[in-house]
């Protein structure tokens, strides 16, 4: 499968959102080595002066840079400074997760009347795949082209990596435009296995050095996918009506993030549209910088997690101490779980399917 191909296809999302991208610029740096694989950093300017890096270490995204509403610039997600604090212990800033975002239960699952037991990260339970996509050195390549430009990296993960099946072939792919960060992920198999990829930025429009209280949140979702005691779903799916979860209006967090269980929120919301149908399904405002930010997907799901286990130890990026209610994740991707509960929309890729799912962050200010 051709890079270029790849990230060209996702020229059809960029015409939602610009009309020319031709003034767009990219730049690369040596950043380390990984297990003896080269790590670049990778600087995306758009002619608005949006700024995105991106290391493929990991696929992750390690700054965005944003104008708030006086027309000064700064970065609005959570990172690090440096490669040799991504590779250690964190919590997955800014990385592409898979193959299985989010928990599997028991860390085991059932196709074709085949068992398979997977790798046990969190109690009994599998999360992230055991991180294995965002603790890799991916294959990357830089796209240009007289429409835009873009990044698109690679990664094979072999059969019976951390017990799933199949040979995988994984791809990301990045392009910015005016205001917008486009991510398309795509994967192909040779086996019948369950693929749900997704970024896991943490984001606060206020900047990385403040706490998220003031931003204000709408999820176009009316359900949620029920959890246990591990936050993992059962399978049920219940109303948001009456619950301090429910953001299907505007709200602060402030109003109930306090409240909840999990010390904030830490829920999968079912959007209300079809799998698959890129539609725009969130919109948070920060009123003191007046930074917006839109989210469209062809996800049926957003994990909505507000930061609630950051430890206080972490230093990030410019020397900010992080912690509790740093920043929010908005992991657009099929319900967590899923290869255990029939009833959700399907993971399960087969040799004829080819997974493809995008996500578009979309940056603005309050009128």
């Amino acid at each position: 499968m051709s890079f270029k191909n790849i990230a060209l296809s996702l020229l059809a999302s960029l015409l939602l959102l610009a009309c020319s991208n031709k003034n767009n610029s990219i730049s690369e740096k040596h950043w380390g080595v990984h297990n003896g694989k080269a790590v670049k950093l990778y600087t995306l300017t758009s002619k608005t002066g949006m700024q995105v890096k991106i290391t493929n270490y990991g696929a992750i995204v390690t700054s965005i840079m944003v104008p708030d509403k006086n027309g000064k610039r700064g970065d609005v997600v959570l990172g690090f400074d440096n490669l040799e604090q991504y590779i250690g212990p964190n919590p997955c800033f800014g990385a592409t997760i898979g193959r299985v975002a989010n928990r599997i239960k028991g860390a085991s699952f059932t196709i074709d009347s085949i068992r398979y037991d997977l790798t046990k990260t969190e109690g009994d339970n599998i999360s992230h795949g055991a991180q294995e996509f965002n603790k890799a050195v991916w294959d990357a390549e830089v796209i240009k082209d007289d429409k835009g430009v873009g990044l698109s990296m690679h990664y094979f993960s072999p059969d019976g990596s951390h017990g799933f099946p199949g040979n995988v072939d994984s791809y990301v792919s990045y392009i910015l435009a005016d205001s917008a960060l486009v991510i398309k992920f795509e994967a192909i198999t040779d086996k019948a296995t369950h693929i749900n990829m997704t970024n896991h930025s943490y984001f606060n429009l206020a900047g990385t050095d403040k706490k998220i209280y003031d931003h204000q949140v709408q999820i176009n979702a009316k359900e949620y996918t029920a959890i246990d005691d591990e936050i993992v779903p059962t399978g049920e799916i219940k109303s948001l009506k009456g619950t301090d979860w429910d953001l299907s209006t505007m709200k602060p967090l402030a109003e109930n993030i306090h409240k909840l269980n999990y010390r904030g929120y830490h829920y999968n919301y079912v959007l209300n549209k079809e799998p698959h149908l890129l539609a725009k399904v969130m919109e948070v405002q920060e009123p003191v910088s007046g930074r917006t930010m839109q989210v469209y997907t062809t996800q049926p799901g957003i994990q909505f997690y507000t930061g609630n286990a950051i430890s206080e130890s972490i230093i990030g990026k410019y020397g900010h101490k992080y912690g509790m209610h740093s920043a929010f994740c908005v992991e657009t991707q099929h319900f967590p779980n899923t290869p255990n509960c029939s009833n959700f929309p399907s993971t399960l890729i087969t040799p004829e399917m080819t997974y493809d799912e995008t996500v578009i962050y979309k940056f603005g200010i309050m009128d």
